[in-house]
């Protein structure tokens, strides 16, 4: 592959993170705005544990893609670290797998906070 399908790929790799975010913000803006009107303090014990599962498993999918795609750019980032004659901006961005393993960190850690949130507003 040449540089420009490189970085083509590159930032088709960012859009698809960015896009597996959208699905579990939506479900903990639902989580968000049910728990701020205290719907949950009255709902029966399936329906709490229904939401609690549904955002596990909105939010597990979203980690599985999010975290194959930082691996995949990560040896999209091999690749274009081993290009000759780089762009100011493929090197910046050849630079950048210290960031990835910063973004796979931080979703896990990040992902096990907002569980622990979800499961403390549904179950009060």
């Amino acid at each position: 592959m040449d540089q420009k399908e490189l970085l083509d790929l590159w930032n088709t790799k960012r859009s698809q993170i960015i896009m597996a975010q959208l699905s579990p913000a939506l479900v903990l803006t639902a989580l968000f705005v049910t728990a701020a009107f205290g719907k949950f303090e009255t709902a029966s014990d399936a329906a709490r544990y229904l939401a609690i599962g549904v955002a596990a498993v909105t939010g597990i999918l979203a980690v599985v893609t999010q975290y194959a795609t930082i691996r995949e750019a990560e040896a999209l980032l091999i690749d274009l670290n081993r290009l000759e004659n780089k762009t100011a901006l493929t090197a910046k961005i050849a630079e950048s797998r210290s960031f990835l393993s910063l973004t796979a960190i931080a979703l896990v850690l990040f992902s096990l906070a907002t569980t622990a949130l979800v499961i403390w507003a549904v179950l009060g």
